[in-house]
């Protein structure tokens, strides 16, 4: 029999997170905390694996409804709104689910005050829509930002009760609450697309999501909270949040200057086809590190920094992201702009010929997110604080210097930031603990030049043969992507072996694939610290 406050639900139960005194003390399931925690641990690997259906779905019929400048529009108002819609996820979330004693009347004054900074965001976001407009030259920005605007207060409507059923360890509720929600945001999208009302379609799409993940939080997570009254440690905790998302939003301008650039210098054309070209660029890193970020850093956080099995695991990590890496970044840069013109259509050239440049990014990016994990595992989150401000201006710089260019030039400038910034990164991370960056540069070379080597071998060959690989169409791109990445893979796995000597990365490589799987033993220590993860790429 359920007790009392819970729900029946495939997944999982419905969470009543506190006791009849107020304190924080979840019923929890038959197994216990490991049970939970494993449990949760793989429907998350397996939950990315579905969002990211949901997504290339979404992104195929879409793209083929909507013209570039749909997508450009709604983005230019998008890169200002998802910072504010990120107030409360990126502060009382880990505040809540890091904090030692949590009571109602705690989570209830932390509950109104995310509601009322959302309201009030909400409010001045939607007013500051004609400015907006006036900025990017673009009369439908106004009015786009008023109907965004109310996903910033609905955002921040659910994100105490979705802190509760993290802290409480139901990531498989949470996990396909965020499925459905991207289901159904997806469906909403479609239908409007085809029914032609261009990026209103996104509009209500984004909508959709935020307002769906709110009514499933609040039905999974049966918690009603109550009126504000003063409680010791709401200060405290308000402090934290704040500092949290400080350190958030430097970030965030970071990464999203971009799309500011091109949207105010070129249009929400231009936009668009950078903002699909982007997309693919961090494709392979949000999938592949996201998903176990949170086990890599705990497991590293356990360990002795001054251990040589902390280093040691690391090194391991960053061998096997980088032979990752460097294949997926190598084969996407031969053959991204017939993989976009498979997945996007034809009208999307653009934005293939823009990620071009983006190409030999991917595989250095993967590597250079990893000193995050550094800063963090060693508690040091003052010096990644730091750190973020260094990438900012270095970033910054050079987009200024690409922006004549056109979008093309801000995708060199990505790039460029990702191989000037990797080297002195992991040496200011690794200060601290003296851990030099030598080793890194040791483990990593081989399969840069082993991808450079296969990169270049093969664009000679398609350079000769291409009267062949020439045919148009689908058909053709999807020829052209089998034969040229078959091609490179063969002739970068060989690289790497002749480079190594030996065949020991394939056999690293062998070895944690079958740990991965869920169920499995995918989250002992020395398996799950194999693929270190902190991505900083999503936004």
């Amino acid at each position: 029999m359920r007790s009392h406050g819970q729900c029946e639900f495939e997944f999982g139960a419905c969470l009543k997170p506190f006791d009849a005194n107020g304190v924080f003390r979840p019923n929890e399931e038959g197994g216990g905390l490991r049970r939970l925690a494993v449990r949760g641990a793989g429907v998350t690997v397996i939950s990315q694996a579905a969002v990211f259906a949901v997504q290339m779905i979404a992104t195929v019929i879409l793209a083929r409804l909507l013209a570039p400048a749909d997508f450009g529009v709604v983005t230019m108002v998008t890169t200002f709104s998802l910072l504010l819609a990120s107030f409360g996820q990126n502060g009382y979330n880990e505040a809540v689910i890091q904090r030692s004693e949590l009571t109602d009347a705690l989570a209830s004054n932390l509950f109104w005050i995310n509601v009322a900074v959302g309201f009030v965001m909400m409010v001045g976001f939607a007013a500051a829509g004609s400015l907006l407009a006036k900025f990017y030259r673009d009369a439908r920005v106004a009015h786009v930002a008023i109907a965004i605007s109310t996903t910033i207060f609905i955002s921040n409507v659910s994100v105490l009760h979705l802190a509760l059923l993290k802290r409480a360890m139901r990531f498989s509720v949470t996990s396909v609450n965020e499925i459905f929600s991207g289901a159904v945001s997806v469906l909403v999208m479609i239908i409007l697309a085809w029914k032609g009302t261009g990026y209103w379609a996104l509009v209500a799409g984004a909508i959709a999501r935020v307002l769906m993940q709110a009514i499933g939080a609040w039905y999974l997570c049966r918690w009603i909270p109550g009126l504000p009254r003063r409680v010791a440690g709401t200060g405290g905790v308000a402090r934290f949040a704040t500092h949290v998302y400080g350190r958030y939003s430097i970030n965030y301008f970071a990464r999203n200057a971009d799309n500011l650039l091109v949207g105010w210098r070129f249009g929400s054309n231009s936009l668009g086809f950078y903002k699909k070209a982007y997309d693919l660029f961090v494709l392979p890193a949000n999938q592949l590190l996201a998903p176990i970020a949170d086990v890599a850093l705990a497991t590293l956080s356990r360990l002795d920094y001054r251990s040589d099995q902390y280093r040691r695991y690391l090194l391991n990590g960053l061998s096997i992201l980088a032979f990752v890496g460097m294949g997926i970044g190598g084969c996407l840069t031969l053959e991204g702009k017939d993989f976009i013109r498979l997945l996007l259509g034809p009208k999307w050239g653009v934005a293939g010929q823009i990620f071009t440049y983006f190409g030999p990014g991917i595989g250095i990016m993967m590597i250079y997110s990893q000193n995050g994990l550094m800063h963090l595992s060693i508690g040091r989150a003052d010096r990644w604080f730091r750190w973020i401000i260094v990438e900012f201006v270095v970033t910054g710089l050079l987009f200024l210097a690409g922006l004549p260019l056109g979008p093309s030039g801000i995708a060199i400038a990505w790039t460029t930031s990702f191989w000037i910034l990797t080297v002195p990164a992991f040496w200011y991370a690794g200060r601290p603990i003296g851990f030099s960056v030598k080793p890194v540069i040791e483990v990593i070379w081989r399969y840069v030049v082993g991808s450079a080597m296969a990169g270049f071998a093969s664009a000679a060959v398609m350079r000769v043969a291409s009267p062949v690989l020439a045919a148009p169409g689908f058909v053709g791109a999807l020829v052209r992507i089998m034969i040229n990445c078959s091609m490179f893979s063969a002739l970068y796995i060989g690289a790497v072996i002749l480079l190594h000597g030996n065949r020991e990365p394939l056999l690293r490589v062998a070895r944690l694939l079958p740990d991965l799987i869920p169920g499995g033993q995918a989250f002992k220590y020395d398996a799950a610290v194999e693929v270190v993860a902190v991505s900083p790429q999503t936004r």
